[in-house]
């Protein structure tokens, strides 16, 4: 971590906001709705989006009529999402200290960021803002590896990652189910329901560079190296016919606060 809490690796999106918000995907229909169901969305209901980003997710949760405490510690991510999605409220602040009143929003979301911070620290927050017995989603876009443009990608990124914490790794979801010190004990929170779909982005070569470059790690490199980085991928897009998608599988993880 550096200081103030964010991941070193994770600062490079401060300068990486503008391609971030032009290149990340969003979410498919059927797991809007699904997500809908499960946190009771609506006017009334106040939800803190934590790692907001710039608000991929915060959108489609005003949207559905909440209110949204949109909580994002990375400068360059707060301006566009302040920016793109105007009716939220955007607070800068860190998971292992978010900037809310003790049991005072209906749902928790984080959508691609548990990963950052999957600490005792941040689930206890976590816990502490959320209503008795209200419910924390965690959203994953995953990459279809089964994919030949998806591998291809991932195998050119690899080499990079060092050790940049991963969303496939699972310790975001033992850090959620373990107990409140880390080492066993009562949970914070309990496993509930999950929901899985697979859906393709369309894109085009141009378009598959800007989603290599939204990657942290690719983002933290300095310019001539990224540049050349982007270069191999545009290269490597452009041996594939169009038109061209990049296929994910949505998945959603809720859970209900212990206690």
């Amino acid at each position: 971590m550096s200081a103030g809490g964010v991941h070193r690796t994770a600062t490079a999106f401060s300068d990486a906001a503008t391609v971030y918000e032009q290149a990340r995907p969003g979410y498919p229909p059927e797991a809007l709705a699904w997500l809908d169901r499960q946190l009771a969305l609506g006017p009334g209901r106040r939800v803190l989006d934590l790692a907001a980003g710039t608000g991929k997710l915060t959108r489609e949760l005003l949207a559905r009529g909440a209110t949204v405490v949109a909580v994002e510690p990375v400068e360059g991510m707060r301006r566009t999402l302040a920016t793109t999605v105007p009716g939220a409220m955007v607070v800068a602040g860190v998971a292992q200290a978010i900037p809310l009143g003790t049991a005072t929003v209906d749902a928790v979301t984080v959508a691609q960021a548990l990963h950052w911070f999957a600490t005792p620290r941040a689930v206890g927050e976590m816990h502490r803002v959320l209503r008795p017995g209200s419910r924390l989603a965690v959203v994953w876009n995953r990459r279809d590896l089964s994919d030949p443009l998806q591998a291809e990608l991932q195998r050119l990124m690899a080499p990079l990652q060092g050790d940049t914490p991963s969303g496939t790794s699972g310790e975001w979801r033992r850090a959620l189910e373990e107990g409140a010190d880390g080492a066993g004990g009562s949970a914070r929170f309990l496993p509930e329901a999950r929901f899985e779909t697979p859906w393709r982005q369309p894109t085009d070569v141009e378009g598959v560079v800007l989603r290599v470059a939204s990657v942290s790690f690719v983002a933290a490199l300095a310019h001539a190296e990224r540049e050349r980085y982007l270069e191999q991928v545009r290269t490597e897009a452009r041996r594939y016919p169009p038109p061209l998608t990049l296929p994910y599988t949505t998945e959603i993880f809720t859970y209900r606060r212990a206690g």
